[in-house]
């Protein structure tokens, strides 16, 4: 079982929902990253998606458009993220990281290096956007040969079949975008997303986690109530950018925390009735 399965199924036997937080590795400096690593495992992580900075990251709005240029005016790679993560791991060996990006700089890397670099840094699972499941198979493989979970994206407009090759490949959680459109865009739909999270969950058999969109505690808790998962990149970001580099992290970590509290009372009033 892995660092990522291991933790939904402790969250799961608490009652307890999992709060995923995205920040991009490198932003708003190197130097920054490994505290903002430990302030969200102190404001209440259970999982860190850690991501690759890209030049084009065409899944991404504004805000985490320009989290990647500020970590590649600095120098970021991903061999320098690989070193971040190695360093966490020094001293955490419980929270699993998933790196999150893009296929050009993993491609660039060599999948087969990239994946045994990952593993040795003590990376837990992989997303790649642009990488379907039907053009990722060798990828699959070779993370699933080195025991790490390949995780895939799974949107509004996604058919049946869909769900179906993500449930053959995927493994951890799968990540449903719950809107159309790029990262910190437009409104949640929660009817909707209530709508379509059972049957996603009961065709991919593993949790299922939502993000995009989800920018505060009310409506990480609102989606609480339905995912297994919570899944907050943009609105992290947007305390980081508009913070005095040296009070990020504690910021960063009063704001997690509120979410993480407003996550577990809708989970404790829930068993009250």
């Amino acid at each position: 079982m892995s660092r990522i399965q291991s933790t939904f199924k402790t969250l799961q036997t608490s009652g307890r929902k999992a709060l995923i937080p995205f920040i991009t590795a490198g932003d708003p400096h190197p130097d920054q990253t490994l505290p903002l690593m430990r302030a969200l495992v102190a404001g209440g992580a259970d999982i860190i998606e850690l991501g690759i900075p890209f030049s084009d990251p065409m899944a991404d709005g504004p805000t985490i458009q320009r989290a990647s240029e500020r970590a590649l005016a600095h120098g970021m790679s991903l061999r320098g993220v690989l070193g971040m993560v190695e360093k966490f791991r020094q001293e955490n060996s419980t929270t699993p990281v998933v790196l999150m990006g893009y296929a050009n700089p993993i491609e660039a890397y060599g999948i087969e290096p990239f994946v045994k670099a990952a593993k040795t840094a003590g990376v837990d699972g992989v997303l790649v956007v642009d990488y379907p499941p039907e053009e990722c198979t060798e990828f699959v493989a070779t993370l699933k040969a080195a025991a790490l979970d390949p995780i895939f994206l799974l949107a509004p407009t996604s058919t049946p079949t869909r769900y179906t090759q993500v449930a053959a490949l995927g493994s951890g959680y799968i990540y449903y975008v719950a809107l159309k459109g790029v990262t910190g865009a437009g409104h949640l739909d929660f009817d909707e997303v209530a709508q379509r999270i059972p049957a996603i969950r009961a065709e991919v058999g593993m949790p299922v986690g939502v993000g995009f969109g989800i920018r505060d505690a009310q409506s990480a808790a609102k989606i609480a109530r339905v995912a297994d998962a919570i899944v907050i990149g943009s609105r992290i970001i947007e305390e980081i950018e508009n913070s005095p580099i040296d009070e990020a992290p504690a910021r960063v970590q009063k704001l997690l925390a509120t979410i993480r509290n407003a996550m577990d009372e809708v989970v404790a009033v829930e068993e009250l009735q």
